[in-house]
């Protein structure tokens, strides 16, 4: 008798999963070690030492406040859904992020429109809808801070169009946001009529789903909303435009505590540099990429790698430190556990 020949699978799954993460921790290990190979130790950890506390304390409470102020904008937002508190909906922000810091897997938009519309009895998917919405809207804002650096900041000569960079990733920045945000809105008529193509997309994607993504369309539908209120209208621009100045302001707080004072563009300059750093290294699998791009852009400001470390660990630290105690503590408050909040997608019923 012939022996059987068995076909042997190779799993590529595992492989991929874990070749992209190993190779963006070394990629970013190299990079922080190219960064500060000139490091003193003994100088950043006098810098840490003698750090005023009054500043690390006004840091720590600018990172709050540029929440509660994206709260405040969510609320204008919601209002026509549902009027809902600032801070309820702050404490929502943080445990998203909070969930987000300890599994970085991207779930803090989900996490924090599943507690909203657990708490306040609406539908997940058109709270979902209205973070979609504040989040374009900050890239369109972001893509016009970008733009203003690029025009009238000083920008550090560096090799490369730095520059020219800015504006032409501003520019596809602001591209990109505004025309997510107009399909958004022009996509919402056609929800409404049963044999519109995008309403056959999204109900065939409602049955492969069963009870679970019942009445999916109704919901986006809801959700996709600008406040009728001029005020409100304004006041959510306001909002995400302040919220910028607020984050440019944390290396401001971070550099006195350390006895480094920049100019105000060059603030502007490290929230916008950072920012890009940031979506660049989760675009390609890299963590630390707000530590890498921070520590870039401060070193061509000319701040020594004491200094500048120091500034990047406690606004780093601090922001986990907020999000996560903060955020865990309303979870808890609110009944839920974080391996529930964990497996949000698992647990969403559209029409709930």
């Amino acid at each position: 008798m012939e022996p059987k020949l068995h076909s042997t699978k190779i799993r590529y799954g595992p492989i991929v999963r874990w070749t992209l993460p190993t190779f963006g921790s070394a990629l970013a290990i190299a990079a922080l070690f190219w960064l500060y190979q000139d490091l003193d130790l003994e100088q950043f950890l006098s810098a840490i030492a003698a750090a005023e506390l009054v500043w690390l304390f006004v840091l720590a409470g600018t990172i709050l406040l540029e929440q509660l102020t994206r709260g405040w904008k969510w609320r204008q937002i919601l209002f026509d859904l549902k009027p809902i508190s600032s801070v309820r909906l702050f404490a929502a922000i943080l445990a998203g992020y909070g969930v987000a810091i300890l599994i970085p897997m991207g779930i803090s938009p989900l996490v924090r429109s599943w507690l909203i519309a657990r708490m306040e009895g609406l539908r997940w998917a058109s709270v979902l809808m209205t973070t979609a919405i504040e989040r374009f809207l900050d890239g369109i804002v972001f893509a016009l801070f970008a733009a203003l650096v690029a025009m009238f900041g000083q920008v550090p000569d560096v090799e490369g169009d730095v520059r020219t960079g800015f504006a032409v990733a501003g520019g596809l920045n602001l591209l990109l946001f505004s025309v997510l945000l107009y399909l958004l809105f022009v996509g919402r008529s056609p929800l409404g009529r049963e044999d519109s193509r995008i309403s056959r997309g999204i109900d065939w994607l409602a049955s492969r789903g069963g009870s679970r993504l019942k009445g999916l369309r109704t919901a986006i539908q809801e959700g996709i909303v600008w406040p009728r209120d001029r005020h409100r209208q304004i006041g959510a621009v306001l909002a995400s435009v302040l919220m910028k100045f607020i984050a440019a302001t944390h290396f401001l707080w971070a550099g006195l505590a350390v006895g480094v004072v920049l100019t105000p563009f060059d603030y502007l300059f490290l929230m916008v540099f950072a920012g890009f750093a940031l979506v660049l290294a989760r675009f390609i699998r890299v963590p630390g990429g707000f530590v890498i791009g921070s520590g870039f852009a401060l070193k061509q400001l000319g701040v020594p790698d004491e200094q500048a470390l120091a500034m990047i660990l406690f606004n780093h630290i601090l922001s986990v430190v907020l999000m996560v105690g903060i955020g865990l503590l309303f979870l808890w408050r609110s009944g839920v556990d974080i391996r529930e909040a964990r497996h949000t997608e698992t647990k969403i019923d559209a029409s709930a």
